[in-house]
């Protein structure tokens, strides 16, 4: 009897300390946003993050795939502090083109590559190992992965200028009518349905219930490319943040602007696109090289100029931050290296102290509660080194996509630059 009493305390006691073990430990949470902050569950989130554009294909078992890179560089990025990757969904048309990255996702409307889709999926099942968040972009104003130019030419415009952004005017008045056609809008908002509806063949979950993205976002630098475009753009977006929150309550949705530049040099219509409640926080990308922010044959030299222009910028969209009471990212920003050569033995002095001037501004608000929320410079090259001015099938896939030359704006492992990273990531406040 007295045996039969002490065995039915220990199973008490056992059954108590599970209970209470269980109740304690609890699924990872979704990245919110409140009051003007991203939270996790009730700890405030404030991030160090990189674009990885390539992520699905790397992550996938067809040409370009390349699972052991992959693994080895989330798990060299986790260790020194980066936990944040912007990465394209897919890119969108036929294979082959020659300013195009490849392989690409969507071959025709509605019709998917599932290579590609199976490298998504493997991709955020690692994230979420690691405990690392993901924003994924669904179209692109840019030819590199079709996007706007591709949905016009499905629509019967004709197609993007040869040369591309290349031949800038020309490039300009063909992808200004994705603002107001239809059809385009039709198509995209069909392939928005597609993506967002899919079960991760990984780990089982749907996409609207994996913990590891943190926003769908609309685009890759959206723009109207004309004031008679804005309109029809707005509206554009207006339908799609209001389709994708009707589809997925749990994560956050944001437009992918790169801020005054990207509006039209139209600071209302900045304002306008983010006061949409469905976009939970306003993003901006910096590009001083591309802005004429600094003097391309004299970079060391000219950094201080770019610093200055750069945190005026920020200051000026952090402005419309605080009176949408939203967090901001700058999910954007590339510089080269010092002599403007792309390959690795080229020093990044002046890029370093450009980062590490935007990284404290991260830091900072972390430490203050600031709306300023994260950044993902642009962008990871990693392990993968250029073999080619311009890519080739199928060289090492890096930061830069195939209609700019490798190694411009790629950050590599052996970079300087790595330390910087993970200098300012130890300092985030959590």
């Amino acid at each position: 009897m007295k045996k039969l009493i002490l065995f039915a305390i220990a199973a008490l006691c056992l059954f108590s300390c599970n209970n209470k073990k269980s109740s304690t430990m609890t699924e990872p949470d979704f990245v919110k946003q409140k009051d003007g902050h991203f939270v996790i569950g009730e700890e405030p989130y404030y991030f160090m993050g990189t674009n990885y554009w390539y992520g699905a294909i790397l992550g996938s078992t067809g040409e370009g795939g390349n699972r052991e890179r992959l693994l080895k560089e989330l798990d060299f990025m986790k260790e020194n502090g980066i936990n944040n990757l912007r990465v394209l969904v897919g890119a969108d048309g036929v294979a082959g083109q020659e300013v195009k990255v490849r392989p690409t996702l969507q071959t025709a409307p509605g019709v998917y590559n599932d290579t590609i889709f199976d490298g998504l999926d493997f991709f955020m099942a690692e994230l979420a190992k690691r405990d690392m968040h993901a924003v994924l972009y669904l179209n692109n104003s840019w030819e590199w992965s079709g996007g706007y130019g591709q949905y016009l030419n499905w629509a019967g415009k004709g197609d993007v200028p040869e040369k591309g952004v290349h031949d800038w005017p020309v490039f300009v008045k063909h992808v200004a009518q994705y603002s107001d056609c239809d059809s385009c809008h039709t198509m995209f908002l069909n392939h928005v349905k597609h993506v967002i509806s899919r079960t991760n063949k990984y780990t089982g979950k749907k996409y609207t219930e994996d913990t590891a993205l943190m926003a769908w976002q609309v685009g890759n630098e959206p723009r109207a490319f004309s004031d008679e475009g804005k309109p029809g753009f707005k509206k554009w977006l207006k339908e799609a943040t209001a389709l994708i929150r009707s589809l997925d309550t749990n994560h956050l949705i944001s437009i992918g602007n790169e801020g005054f530049m990207g509006s039209e040099g139209d600071m209302q219509l900045f304002e306008d696109i983010h006061a949409d409640p469905n976009v939970d926080y306003l993003t901006i990308h910096i590009w001083p090289k591309n802005w004429s922010w600094i003097d391309i044959a004299k970079i060391t030299e000219s950094v201080d100029t770019a610093i200055v222009r750069t945190n005026k910028y920020i200051d000026d969209h952090m402005a419309i931050a605080k009176k949408l009471n939203k967090p901001m990212t700058i999910e954007e920003f590339g510089f080269p290296r010092d002599n403007h050569k792309y390959t690795l033995d080229d020093p990044v002095t002046a890029r370093d102290k450009y980062y590490a001037n935007i990284f404290a501004h991260v830091v900072t608000a972390s430490k203050e509660k600031g709306n300023l929320a994260g950044c993902n410079f642009w962008a990871w090259g990693g392990f993968g080194r250029p073999a080619h001015e311009f890519w080739k099938p199928w060289d090492d896939y890096v930061g830069d996509p195939s209609q700019e030359e490798q190694g411009l704006n790629s950050v590599f492992d052996t970079d300087a630059t790595i330390k910087v990273i993970k200098e300012y990531a130890s300092q985030i406040k959590k």
